[in-house]
């Protein structure tokens, strides 16, 4: 009987077994969502030959959507989680991110993909945890992605404020033109109306009652309708 026992125990230890490494890990399931969904292909997104990623914006990516999966919106952690399922950065000039088991239409590859151990030495607590160079140098490469990509986070959002105030000083100085210029307009036409009151010269002749024009009055008018001309397609530009 008890040898019955233990063949059912290794027998439930071998089933959990087969479904944990048939079900892949929720960081590699999430991130994949993140990656296929066509709403996001401007901050995330295969790259041309699914073969790996592309965070395109990554401080975008950082505050809009690592919330809505993940319990954080950090994005050096981001990678570092990367780093530890193999995942490598494939160039300099991007967020680029590639894994032989990470590729566009075959999900259920996932699952191969493992985390990889920390290295520890448990067994034995007494004896003093040494370090190779090999382990050195990869954590000194962990520690240096995530200080650079901190960095590099913080480099692109000042380059996207520096890119949107200079949009909105050339806006503003257009708007102060335009509005400068609509002035001098209602200037000169307050002007043409006070010489148009104040001008004495009812000496026109009138026929049955009604004074007739002469050039200098067909004149003023014909000014007074470019202003307005003029005016009009100012206020029409303004308010673009």
């Amino acid at each position: 009987m008890g040898s019955t026992a233990l063949d059912n125990n290794n027998s439930n230890k071998g089933f959990f077994e087969y479904v944990r490494k048939s079900t892949p890990p929720p960081f590699l399931l999430k991130t994949y969502m993140l990656v296929e969904d066509p709403a996001t292909d401007q901050v995330i997104s295969w790259n041309g030959d699914g073969t790996g990623f592309v965070v395109w914006q990554p401080a975008e990516f950082a505050r809009d959507l690592l919330p809505t999966l993940f319990k954080h919106s950090n994005f050096s952690s981001f990678v570092r989680q990367l780093n530890t399922y193999g995942f490598r950065k494939v160039t300099t000039s991007r967020w680029e991110f590639c894994n032989d088991m990470f590729r566009k239409a075959e999900r259920e590859l996932l699952c191969q993909i493992r985390r990889r151990k920390a290295w520890s030495n448990k067994q034995q607590p007494t004896v003093p945890i040494q370090t190779t160079p090999q382990d050195s140098d990869e954590d000194q490469r962990s520690s240096s992605t995530s200080s650079s990509s901190e960095y590099s986070i913080l480099i692109d959002e000042n380059k996207r404020l520096k890119k949107e105030n200079g949009v909105l000083s050339s806006e503003l100085t257009g708007m102060k033109r335009k509005c400068k210029e609509l002035l001098d307009l209602v200037a000169k036409y307050a002007h043409f109306e006070k010489e148009e009151e104040d001008d004495d010269s009812d000496k026109r002749p009138k026929l049955f009652g009604v004074r007739l024009e002469v050039g200098g009055d067909r004149e003023m008018k014909r000014k007074r309708a470019k202003i307005r001309e003029c005016a009009t397609v100012l206020l029409s530009q303004s308010c673009k």
